[in-house]
């Protein structure tokens, strides 16, 4: 679903859905109401929706209702509420199925005495066989009527009405025989077989579908629930929940962080595996950063909080995994249109082969047993579960490696991925850079720094951050007229001199035997001009990061064309290009022009991804066909992005692809597995070649294998 601009975007938690049809009848439903667009989500339970105009929260509820759901607004104790009260249900539902395994196991034991010359007499007494059945198909079973009530009600219909239509039917007949004692056989042990199997199935599932969402619920336990917090000079322990921002704690050694927050004082090392997927400790002493849940390692440490609440990196995590486990990959539109129309079609071929085996073999009681059958192995549960349980699991293992996915169609798109382009600073380097050559021509070293500190210090950029760090003072003059030229440089003046400084091409001196000197060592060149006079030459180079070649040759290996894109001259690209195993870069590449490159990129077709991490990449991520954000990075390229990686490590994007093409994978078998299913057990139920009761374990099983070979994509590794 697209949403559209606008409005704002409330979770609800649903209760009564049973099937696909379910989940696409409410839906439409819902995306047919004035002011709502909604996305439903069959395993999560879960139904996101923007809401504009007076829509609001209390029409999506009387919506939901009148479908025959239930709805409420997700909050920060939903899933603590969901959670028990799936305990309940489950607890209580494990004895309705004992009980009706109890009742049925009679009805379809005696069926193997029935063989042989004597058969008829081992035939339990049928109106044991009545008492024995009837509890199963009314109490028990209750649930599929009403399933059934609320579908039909709501104009559709679902798994409810194929299993209650079909035991009915069987339970009718034989209750017919049995009442007016006529020569025909009962089917007691058909109805309540097929109801005892369904429920085992629903049991199995509802199991397996508890283990998809095991990576958010891991995140959750992560985070301490308290915190011990300086209050009057004293430490006290208080509720995670009440620090603000600015509060001063303590984590001591072996503990977990409580909030994100800033090192005050100490040293220490921190394993941040459970949000990075990086198994090696991180060093932490005054000034770094800290985020809730890492564990602390040898040392105490005192921190001021920065982040608490929903503003650490932690709960982002868990919103981001929420969401894009509550979204829809495009794949699945198939599933969601055949299942709208599936069970009116099943009911139809169902009515179609009663008529065809009465017509045929003019024997009743066969013709209705082959049309039950028919409607007990055609549910569609499995074909609604084939997509987002995949989704689930490989977003959740996503999590755990340090991937962040903000929605599923994010997620199908990133296997199909043919050109990858990259930005330099940040991305392919560490993005720290530090001037290791400084040639004066005019002045002293230190005057020269001290003057381009004072210009730079208006500037965000990294080029500048390296010459504050080399030549910042205590005490800096000031500069006025300050300004920046995009893809140029600074100027302004400083003690009344006006100077400029930025890409020597800026100045017309990019041929200058010193300059080129400097830059064929891949080192990117400034130049510090006071009026018309030259007054010094920056050499600033930031390191490659480590991991990057192996990186690039990871996605080269995947088939995948690798462009750097960076401002940086020729001379100076070509050789970070070549220290990385880049055949293929653009250099002298304005911020604004980004985007344009990526056009030009994705001519003749090609699907587009973008790397970045700062400010200035976030129209070029936008542009992309899927879009990476290194961690590290400014909130506007997070915020732009479809993948961030927490990590900031190239390797981040090859597992992200790696990902999505084992996610795929699994999403194309277990549709492939639904399709084969029914196209297959349908015809064979219709000819006569299964009994309802193979029918209902074979339906019962479906779900369960789905949702199973879903929960393989549990063995996926980063590194693949």
């Amino acid at each position: 679903m697209s949403e559209p601009e606008g409005g704002r975007v409330v979770e609800f938690s649903i209760g009564g859905m049973t099937c696909a049809a379910c989940s696409a009848r409410l839906e439409k439903v819902l995306n047919r109401q004035p002011g709502m667009q909604a996305n439903v989500n069959l395993a999560a339970e879960r139904a996101r929706i923007r809401l504009a105009g007076t829509a609001d929260e209390a029409a999506v509820v009387a919506a939901v209702a009148k479908a025959g759901f239930s709805a409420a607004v997700v909050d920060g104790q939903t899933r603590a509420r969901e959670k028990a009260e799936k305990q309940r249900v489950y607890r209580r539902e494990i004895r309705q199925f004992q009980i009706a395994v109890a009742l049925s196991l009679p009805l379809v034991g005696q069926m193997f005495f029935m063989f042989g010359e004597h058969g008829q007499h081992n035939e339990l007494p049928r109106w044991l066989q009545f008492l024995l059945a009837t509890p199963v198909q009314f109490w028990i079973g209750w649930r599929f009527y009403a399933g059934a009530f609320k579908a039909l009600r709501g104009g559709g219909a679902n798994m409810d009405v194929l299993v209650a239509l079909g035991t009915s039917m069987a339970w009718g007949f034989s209750a017919v025989v049995t009442l007016f004692a006529l020569d025909q056989h009962v089917y007691f042990e058909g109805g309540a077989a097929v109801i005892t199997l369904v429920l085992l199935g629903k049991l199995l599932e509802a199991r397996a579908k508890a283990h998809t969402s095991e990576a958010i619920e891991a995140l959750i336990r992560l985070q301490p629930k308290t915190a011990r917090v300086e209050r009057d000079g004293q430490w006290i322990e208080m509720p995670v929940d009440a620090l603000m921002p600015g509060d001063i704690f303590m984590v001591r050694p072996g503990e977990s962080v409580p909030v994100d927050g800033e090192v005050v004082d100490g040293d220490s090392s921190v394993n941040e595996s459970m949000l990075t997927g990086e198994s090696m400790p991180v060093g932490k002493s005054t000034g770094d950063r800290v985020f809730a849940a890492t564990a602390n390692g040898q040392g105490a440490l005192r921190c001021r909080a920065t982040g608490v609440g929903e503003q650490t990196l932690l709960a982002g995590i868990i919103r981001l995994v929420g969401e894009a486990q509550g979204s829809k990959a495009p794949v699945q539109r198939l599933a969601d249109r055949i299942s709208a129309i599936f069970v009116p079609v099943v009911c139809a071929i169902a009515l179609g082969t009663f008529a065809g085996w009465w017509w045929y073999s003019a024997d009743f009681a066969t013709a209705l047993v082959n049309a039950v059958a028919v409607l007990v192995i055609a549910c569609p549960c499995a074909l609604g579960l084939a997509t987002p349980t995949a989704i689930m699991v490989g977003t959740g293992q996503g999590a755990r490696a340090g991937v962040l996915v903000r929605n599923a169609e994010a997620l199908e798109r990133a296997e199909r991925i043919t050109v990858l382009a990259l930005d330099k600073t940040g991305t392919l380097t560490l993005g720290e850079p530090q001037v290791v050559d400084l040639q004066v021509m005019q002045g002293s070293a230190a005057e020269v720094l001290r003057l381009a500190a004072a210009l730079e210090q208006g500037s965000e950029h990294p080029l500048a951050r390296a010459i504050l760090a080399r030549g910042s003072t205590v005490d800096l003059p000031q500069c006025v007229d300050f300004k920046a030229h995009a893809g140029f440089g600074v100027s302004g003046s400083v003690d009344g001199l006006a100077l400029r400084l930025g890409a020597p091409a800026w100045f017309g001196i990019d041929g200058d035997a010193r300059v080129q000197s400097l830059q064929q060592s891949g080192k990117t060149v400034v130049v510090l001009f006071g009026g018309d006079q030259l007054l010094a030459i920056f050499a600033i180079a930031d390191a490659l990061r480590p991991t990057s070649p192996a990186a690039v040759r990871r996605l080269r290996e995947r088939g995948i064309r690798v462009v750097m894109l960076t401002g940086d001259n020729i001379v100076t690209a070509a050789a970070i290009a070549a220290e990385a195993g880049i055949a293929e870069f653009r250099a002298g590449i304005l911020p604004g022009e980004k985007a344009a490159a990526l056009a030009e990129l994705k001519a003749g077709g090609a699907l587009v991804a973008m790397v970045g991490d700062g400010i200035n990449d976030a129209p070029a991520l936008a542009a992309a066909d899927v879009s990476f954000a290194i961690g590290a990075g400014s909130d506007a390229a997070i915020e732009a992005a479809d993948l961030t990686l927490i990590r900031s490590d190239l390797n981040g994007v090859a597992d992200a692809i790696s990902l999505s093409a084992a996610t795929l994978g699994k999403i194309r078998q277990n549709l492939f597995f639904a399709f084969i299913y029914n196209v297959a057990g349908i015809p064979l139920a219709a000819m006569g070649f299964l009994n309802p009761v193979v029918a209902g374990a074979a339906m019962a099983m479906s779900s369960v294998s789905v949702v199973s070979n879903s929960l393989l994509l549990k063995r996926w590794r980063p590194g693949k």
